[in-house]
């Protein structure tokens, strides 16, 4: 089974016929065709298998996790892959990443969505751990969403991303987060995260060593 959909999920992908000066991937999502202008300079500036998972599950899962007009928000966006497709599907999405970042991702957002969406979604820049209050106070931003496509790689910065889900987590918030597991720093950081959330697997591909979850605020008021 694990199989059958991971090559289900890797269909979704193509490229281009003719080679041409910009390099772009391309995606069947949601109905649509989306061309993804990537950059090999950079990891968060190409697609990686995790948001293709992320954006698989979001399709065929639209009944049960129903994006319309709900608000979401993707942290490390990258290419915004995750955030045009949860755009297609109605949500108000707002897609972060660095701010060198932002530009590539700025042009893919708004190519592939023009006209096509209920929402016309945004990019927002966002540094894990930094002027989270500032950017993004408590007390006026709420997200019914946040999903995140391998934003957990050997990276310094793990502390200030969990510091920045917690942030941004309300006590009814849905977090969606695809992961890679590689290695045991990385790994850890599962265990630090559940100490503040609820985790549960959604999705196992062994063959991509790829884990979906869907977590919540530990301790949160039930209603």
């Amino acid at each position: 089974e694990d199989e059958q959909i991971v090559a289900e999920i890797m269909r979704r992908r193509f490229f281009p016929a003719v080679i041409t000066h910009k390099a772009w991937e391309g995606f069947h999502f949601a109905g649509h065709e989306i061309r993804i202008t990537e950059a090999t300079d950079c990891y968060g500036a190409v697609v990686w298998p995790s948001a293709l998972v992320l954006c698989y599950f979001l399709e065929t899962n639209s009944k049960q996790y129903n994006l319309v007009d709900k608000n979401v928000i993707e942290i490390g966006a990258g290419t915004g892959l995750v955030s045009i497709v949860a755009s297609l599907l109605g949500a108000r999405v707002t897609a972060t990443d660095l701010p060198e970042l932002l530009g590539n991702l700025q042009h893919n957002v708004l190519q592939n969505t023009k006209l096509k969406c209920k929402h016309q979604p945004c990019a927002k820049e966002l540094s894990w751990g930094i002027d989270l209050e500032k950017n993004f106070p408590r007390s006026s931003c709420h997200f019914d969403y946040i999903m995140a496509a391998d934003v957990v790689y050997h990276h310094p910065f793990l502390d200030e991303l969990l510091l920045t889900f917690d942030h941004l987590c309300k006590n009814d918030t849905v977090i969606l987060w695809a992961m890679k597991f590689r290695l045991d720093k990385e790994n850890q950081f599962v265990g630090r995260f559940q100490a503040l959330f609820d985790l549960e697997v959604i999705f196992n591909f062994p063959s991509l060593n790829i884990t979906l979850y869907k977590a919540m605020r530990k301790n949160r008021m039930k209603v």
